[in-house]
């Protein structure tokens, strides 16, 4: 297969290594929007770089790993629907549902096959987590509790283009939960405030959060979170039923230690990121991909998942500024014709 690379950022340049070593993957072609960089990660991985997005596109790809600044990326996958070119994106496709539900028209329009990046959906422990609700070994449940804590606060210039902490971090938190239960959320209650640095109530957004989330069998579901947490990075989610709790995200990497200090526990390193907590996840979720543009499976993470996710966030932000629950149908907008391909 020959694939294309858009980004050789921190993220791109871990995705073309992981598909550089996929023996799927027969070609590798790199664009990014300083070519230089391009190149350089080119030169990294025995792969080819080109001069411009346009000359990817123009590659004859059997698929195109966006992996740029979120700002490019609605641009670049209907430039990529147009061309025929199956897709995967990072999250977000837009930062707002109204931009969101254009592109995701536009490949559904172009029937182009389109898989947003949403890794947690491809973790050990989540899989497990959904399998244990889908095969009724957990029994009725009862409670979820998640946190979200990233170890250290993005740039201060990136907090005004990030669309915000439930946008940007907590999205993340909305798909996973809606994966693994299986279930809709249609109400949410949430809080921000700025314990950290200034610049983030500086840009009207917060670095710790509460939220509520009911679902649609009326489990409630509750998530902390935090745009800094000095111990690691904190990914958990626990599910509690008739049958037992899980945790997902438990281990001796974990960032959490018992009060007790006569207790040694976790012996590991904590987590440092996303790239350390989820390399495994990434790599299967660009398999995945693989197979997505061959046709052999449908999309594991389609536009539609993005923007119900999306919808949760719209709704946690609002409830945020309002100071009260917000029912997800409220930032609903119509959707007519962005179903897209399945297989």
């Amino acid at each position: 297969m020959r694939i294309g690379l858009l980004g050789a950022g921190r993220i791109g340049a871990f995705h073309g290594a992981v598909l550089s070593r996929h023996p799927d993957v027969d070609e590798l072609v790199v664009g990014d929007a300083d070519p230089g960089r391009a190149t350089a990660l080119a030169e990294r991985l025995g792969a080819t770089a080109v001069a411009d997005v346009g000359a990817v596109l123009g590659a004859g790809l059997d698929g195109v790993v966006i992996a740029t600044a979120t700002a490019a990326h609605a641009e670049l996958v209907v430039r990529a629907a147009d061309k025929g070119v199956p897709t995967f994106c990072e999250k977000p496709i837009a930062l707002d549902v109204e931009g969101t539900v254009a592109v995701l028209a536009r490949t559904a329009a172009a029937g182009v096959p389109l898989h947003v990046g949403f890794q947690r959906r491809f973790d050990r422990d989540y899989l497990a987590a959904r399998d244990s609700i889908e095969s009724g070994r957990l029994g009725d449940l009862y409670a979820i509790r998640m946190v979200g804590s990233d170890k250290e606060p993005p740039p201060a210039d990136y907090v005004p283009t990030s669309g915000g902490i439930f946008r940007d971090l907590h999205i993340h938190d909305f798909d996973a939960l809606r994966f693994v239960t299986g279930r809709e959320v249609v109400e949410v209650f949430a809080w921000g405030a700025n314990r950290g640095a200034e610049f983030f109530s500086r840009h009207g957004d917060s670095d710790v959060t509460a939220v509520v989330l009911r679902l649609d069998d009326h489990t409630l579901a509750t998530l902390g979170g935090a745009r800094q947490n000095p111990a690691g990075y904190d990914i958990r989610m626990e599910l509690s039923g008739s049958g037992g709790t899980l945790a997902v995200g438990l281990d001796d990497r974990t960032p959490l230690r018992p009060a007790r200090s006569d207790v040694d526990w976790p012996a590991g390193a904590p987590y440092d990121g996303f790239l350390d907590r989820f390399a495994d996840a990434y790599a299967a979720e660009l398999s995945a991909f693989l197979d997505l543009a061959r046709g052999r499976i449908p999309s594991p993470c389609s536009g539609s998942d993005a923007l119900e996710a999306l919808y949760v966030a719209e709704a946690a932000q609002r409830s945020a500024d309002e100071g009260r629950p917000v029912r997800v149908d409220e930032v609903r907008v119509d959707k007519v014709g962005v179903d897209e391909v399945r297989a």
